[in-house]
């Protein structure tokens, strides 16, 4: 469990401590997916653009006189089939982990609102329901998660 939500003595009881920490893992791996997809995206990109200009002066320009030879030129070479099968590879995996992304962030979210709207419930008594907001601007601080509102 985070030190920071360990540290939550007599502001919550263990049960809301486990639900802050399970949105604290959901925001983690919300954020991990993100990250690996914008990487994907990225080379996914450089590969294409650096796939095309090679087609483009070595296959498009010299044989331009005619398509069967640009691709008989391209046809030749098994590379090209290679830089072809990791450049449509890669956009697969960039679909597979934006798939991914989504569902974390759905995840993430609908936790996020649970405990919004299970809080009157999580912070019963009157000195607990007033000193929830402390947790609230931990969160906030700590791990940029907000609990005062549902919107993002």
């Amino acid at each position: 469990m985070e030190p920071a939500i360990v540290m939550l003595d007599e502001k919550t009881d263990l049960a809301t401590k486990q639900m802050l920490q399970a949105v604290v893992k959901r925001k983690q791996k919300f954020q991990r997916y993100k990250y690996n997809h914008i990487l994907t995206l990225c080379a996914c990109m450089m590969i294409s653009l650096m796939f095309l200009l090679y087609v483009y002066w070595f296959i498009a320009k010299p044989y331009s006189y005619s398509f069967f030879a640009m691709f008989s030129a391209f046809v030749n070479s098994s590379l090209n089939f290679f830089y072809l099968a990791v450049t449509i590879g890669l956009y697969g995996y960039m679909i597979v982990l934006k798939k991914k992304v989504d569902k974390a962030e759905k995840e993430f979210h609908a936790l996020r609102c649970e405990i919004i709207d299970k809080s009157k419930d999580l912070w019963k008594p009157e000195q607990s329901w007033k000193g929830r907001h402390t947790v609230y601007e931990m969160m906030k601080k700590n791990f940029d998660i907000n609990l005062y509102h549902e919107n993002k």
